[in-house]
C-alpha cells in the first residue's frame, strides 16, 4: 500500500477549484489541532452548479489520477449549498457566500488563542428595586398561605 501526500492532493484541490472559478480558495494545515484531519480546503462558489462541478472534478481527479477514493460526502441535500468531501486527510469544503460568512471556517481553525468566554453579567439591584421584590416576595408568600388554610 503506497502513502498517499496529503499536502499533494491538498494543492491539487485548489487547483481543481481555481480552475472552476471558485473564488477565495483556501488551504489550511490543521495538523496541530486536530486528529480528525491534516489538511482543510475551503471554496466559495456562486451556484449549486458551480459547488457540484468543484466537488465532481475534485472526486475524479483523485479516484483516477491519484487512486484515492472519497472516504465520506455530505451536503447531498441539493437545498444545502455546501458540499463536504472527506478524504481522511483532507476535509474538502465548497460553499456559498454566506454560508462561508455564517460559519467561518477559516477563522476557527487558523486560530491558535483561545476563544473569550462570554462575561455574564448581574444586575445590581437599587434600594427601590429590592424593596419591590422583598414586598412582591412577602406577598406571594401571604396569598400561598391563605390558600394552604382554605
Amino acid at each position: 500500500m503506497k502513502k498517499i501526500d496529503f499536502l499533494k492532493l491538498a494543492k491539487q484541490a485548489v487547483k481543481i477549484a481555481e480552475d472552476k472559478k471558485a473564488e477565495n480558495v483556501v488551504l489550511l494545515d490543521v495538523r496541530e489541532k486536530t486528529p480528525i484531519t491534516n489538511y482543510f480546503v475551503i471554496a466559495t462558489a456562486n451556484s449549486m452548479p458551480q459547488i457540484n462541478a468543484i466537488i465532481n472534478e475534485i472526486e475524479k481527479t483523485f479516484k483516477y489520477d491519484y487512486s484515492v477514493e472519497v472516504l465520506r460526502r455530505d451536503g447531498g441535500n441539493a437545498a444545502v449549498n455546501w458540499k463536504v468531501l472527506d478524504f481522511g486527510g483532507i476535509i474538502i469544503h465548497v460553499m456559498s457566500q454566506d454560508l462561508r460568512q455564517l460559519y467561518n471556517l477559516e477563522n476557527i481553525w487558523e486560530s491558535d488563542e483561545p476563544k473569550p468566554k462570554k462575561k455574564v453579567v448581574r444586575k445590581v439591584a437599587t434600594k427601590k428595586t429590592a424593596k419591590k421584590a422583598v414586598s412582591k416576595k412577602a406577598k406571594t408568600v401571604k396569598k400561598s398561605t391563605k390558600k394552604a388554610k382554605k
